[in-house]
């Protein structure tokens, strides 16, 4: 039998032949049972479950052709050793894996039925491997996930982790699953997810887990050939297809957010994808094919809500929740699964989508040099591999360049901001998105995450985030933030994202090629206060802060920057500059004095050690009213960072208080307020708090982008001291205008905008414009030795 042992085999009893389902001349399975309903194909299972096969075990590639064929054979080997080594037991079912092995046990069950059902495994339709499965799978129900089970522990075991894996094992192994095995098995499942449980949108039963959920109802229709489970899977989906401006789901700023408070394309948003992609692929053509016209929705998240968090083949940890420091390169991990979503999804868009997604997808796969797409698919998803090579392969689809320009997604307090060599990244705590999440025991000193974290990725930078930065880096030194020193709990807070602050005014305003984004920031279990804003430009971040308070009784302070690097750096206090070679120039104006450290940090479950280069600014212990102005300039040379720190007329400062925070840049016709309060500054004028973006372009026209980030006002109105000749292109919520020797836009409810913000172009007067006083970067006073130090 193949060294499997008859001990074994007659163990779990019933096996192969006595399951297999046979149909009689007169309509009935040798068991008994009835055939499905007429179906012009026939069964209307059967394709079901050839698809199930083909779309999650792999198919589209040549079995006899590398890489397919070695990792076929060692997915056979695996196989056979765990089908060699099986030996039920009362509280196991393979003696290293005591029960209740949520994970482990039926992974492993799941890997032999992938064998068995894959061609080129050596155990391809081997009856003594798929009774091995049989019996193991019988043994674990009986064992673990009996219908009378106490469901103790985590939710996601019972009703998705482990009946999504036994089910998936079952369907792959076919009649090789008893009808009292598969009745059994399906009876559990039905107890533990009982159909009620898709019935109402709320808790646990919604965005990824609601895919989640219609998942495992699928599957336990395919086992007991049942349409009306199988109906049910597909329109339970249909909540998932609305937009939502709360909670849990795909907002119409293309935020996603999962367990209230955290926005989640990377993990949760990932697996929404992906069970979506899989189920599309999996019902197309089918009785039961998703054709609820709101998926478009669905379609359009990809390059809405997914593909700005995904650069050069990674995906963001600012939004990947409490997943981010799981495991090293854990960004490029998720960064594949979305792309390996977006290439199956494809096959259910338009051809014009799929064509975009492909060159997306291929841009990001020759881009990332650091953990190759290709490679790494070769080690996992077989199928992927194999539409991932094709689209490779295939000159008629070029690849796609990163897309320049910003995108702000208020709704999740996140913002993304791409030009030519690099991009970044801005993570920011809100009245309805937490700090942090931690839960499971995992991204327990994640607690200053959204205190303005600014994440930024020059060429060559695509593993400054992956290497083993969250087990190493100094939590309380994040780059960009502002922080209280004061020693925090592992784990501090409440778990699962319910950290929000009281702040409502997060967020700001763009033209989708510059912007300007606030925060105003309520220090996470501390007494901190400050209010900051970054002005997003071609080749400089502007950060500003002010009306920074503390009462702790420790230091506070901002973190310019924490580079995993060992790179040389050079500061000159005298200038007001520093360098990092490699990386990138900094800025400070104003006489700001700027600490440094470089170090060796050692951390993580099995200890390694990276070196860091960290910049800030020590605000003093309790500081009252303190403040900052810095540039960060990714990917400057020095040459380029000391003729920005000797031009003070390239940015000026219009405000930076408590008030308002704002900047103009002349070289850009740029002008850019965060207005925390009614006021006017710059030439601007506004009658609440708003955000305000003016572009003056060389053809005699300007954009004015604004908005409402705390999503209050029923009605705003904006001045610009401008000679306007008129509005070329409005809104709907612009109620009424006014031009001339300067120009008054009065808007309509733009809390209805959930902080999004919404553009007006106008033609400008060829008049000369009114003088507007501007407040320069200043002289800088002479501090510390002459000269650079090097650091």
């Amino acid at each position: 039998m193949n060294g499997y042992s008859r001990r074994l085999f007659l163990q779990f009893s019933g096996i192969a032949a006595a399951g297999a389902l046979i149909v009689t001349d007169a309509g009935r399975t040798a068991a008994g049972a009835p055939v499905p309903a007429a179906y012009p194909g026939g069964d209307p299972f059967a394709p079901l479950r050839r698809r199930w096969r083909d779309v999650t075990a792999g198919s589209g590639f040549d079995p006899a052709a590398e890489p397919y064929r070695a990792r076929l054979a060692r997915l056979g080997a695996t196989a056979a050793g765990y089908r060699r080594t099986m030996a039920p037991a009362g509280m196991s079912l393979w003696p290293e894996l005591a029960f209740p092995s949520f994970t482990d046990t039926p992974e492993r069950l799941r890997t032999m039925a992938r064998a068995y059902a894959l061609p080129g495994t050596g155990l391809t339709g081997d009856a003594d491997l798929a009774a091995a499965v049989a019996g193991g799978i019988d043994h674990y129900r009986r064992r673990v996930y009996a219908a009378d089970a106490d469901p103790a522990g985590n939710w996601w075991h019972w009703q998705i982790g482990t009946p999504r894996t036994l089910l998936d094992a079952a369907v792959l192994i076919g009649p090789h699953l008893t009808d009292r095995q598969g009745g059994a098995l399906g009876e559990a499942v039905d107890h533990f997810l009982p159909e009620c449980r898709l019935s109402d949108y709320s808790g646990t039963s919604t965005g990824a887990n609601r895919v989640d959920l219609c998942t495992v109802t699928l599957l336990r229709a395919i086992l007991g050939s049942d349409p009306e489970k199988a109906a049910l899977a597909t329109s339970a989906l249909s909540p998932v297809f609305r937009y939502v401006s709360e909670g849990d789901g795909i907002y119409r700023d293309g935020s996603f957010v999962q367990h209230t408070y955290v926005p989640y394309q990377g993990t949760y948003g990932a697996v929404l994808l992906s069970g979506l992609a899989t189920l599309f692929a999996v019902l197309r053509g089918s009785p039961w094919e998703v054709t609820d016209p709101d998926r478009q929705i669905v379609f359009d998240s990809v390059e809405r809500s997914f593909a700005p968090f995904v650069h050069d083949g990674l995906c963001m940890d600012l939004v990947s929740g409490r997943g981010i420091d799981r495991e090293p390169y854990g960004d490029h991990r998720r960064g594949r699964g979305i792309a390996s979503s977006i290439l199956l999804l494809g096959e259910a868009a338009s051809a014009a989508e799929r064509a975009r997604w492909q060159g997306m997808v291929k841009g990001w796969a020759l881009r990332d040099t650091c953990v190759p797409m290709l490679g790494a698919a070769e080690r996992g998803d077989l199928g992927f591999h194999a539409r991932l090579a094709a689209v490779l392969d295939d000159d008629a689809t070029p690849a796609a360049d990163e897309p320049a320009g910003h995108r702000l997604l208020a709704m999740s307090a996140r913002a993304v901001h791409r030009r030519p060599g690099w991009c970044a990244g801005l993570s920011m705590a809100s009245y309805r998105i937490g700090h942090y999440e931690h839960g499971n025991g995992e991204n327990l000193r994640g607690w200053h995450t959204g205190s303005g974290m600014l994440y930024w990725w020059g060429e060559g930078h695509g593993d400054q985030y992956s290497d083993s930065f969250w087990s190493t880096v100094d939590p309380y030194r994040l780059p960009g933030t502002t922080v209280s020193t004061r020693r925090l709990a592992d784990g501090a807070g409440k778990g699962w994202g319910d950290t929000c602050p009281p702040g409502r005014w997060v967020g700001g305003a763009t033209d989708g090629v510059y912007a300007t984004v606030g925060q105003h920031l309520n220090g996470f279990e501390s007494t901190t206060e400050a209010f900051k804003s970054w002005f997003f430009l071609d080749d400089a971040v502007v950060c500003l802060g002010a009306a920074i308070t503390g009462g702790d009784g420790v230091p506070v302070e901002t973190i310019v920057d924490n580079r995993r690097t060992d790179a040389p750096l050079i500061v000159d206090d005298r200038a007001g500059w520093a360098h990092l070679r490699g990386h990138g120039g900094y800025v400070l104006p104003g006489g700001a004095r700027l600490r440094t450290l470089r170090e060796e940090r050692t951390g993580g479950p099995a200890p390694v050690t990276r070196s860091y280069v960290t910049l800030w600014l020590d605000h003093g212990v309790d500081p009252d009213a303190a403040g900052y102005v810095y540039l960060l300039m990714p990917g400057a040379s020095l040459a380029e960072t000391r003729a920005r720190a000797a031009d003070p007329g390239w940015a000026h400062v219009l405000a930076n208080t408590a008030r308002r925070q704002g900047v103009r840049i002349p070289s850009l016709g740029i002008t850019a307020v965060n207005f925390w309060n009614d006021g006017a500054v710059g030439g601007l004028a506004v009658s609440a708090p708003c955000a305000v973006l003016v572009r003056e372009h060389g053809d005699g026209t300007a954009t004015l982008a604004v908005s409402d980030p705390r999503s209050v006002l029923s009605g705003l109105t904006v001045t610009w001291d401008r000679p306007v000749a008129e509005v070329l292109r409005g809104h709907s919520l612009l109620a009424g205008a006014s031009t001339g020797a300067r120009l008054t836009l009065a808007f309509g409810r733009l809390a209805d905008l959930g902080g999004g913000s919404k553009t007006v172009t106008v033609r400008l007067d060829r008049g000369p414009a009114p003088g507007v006083r501007l407040g320069g970067f200043g002289r800088i006073p002479r501090q510390g030795r002459d000269g650079p130090r090097p650091r």
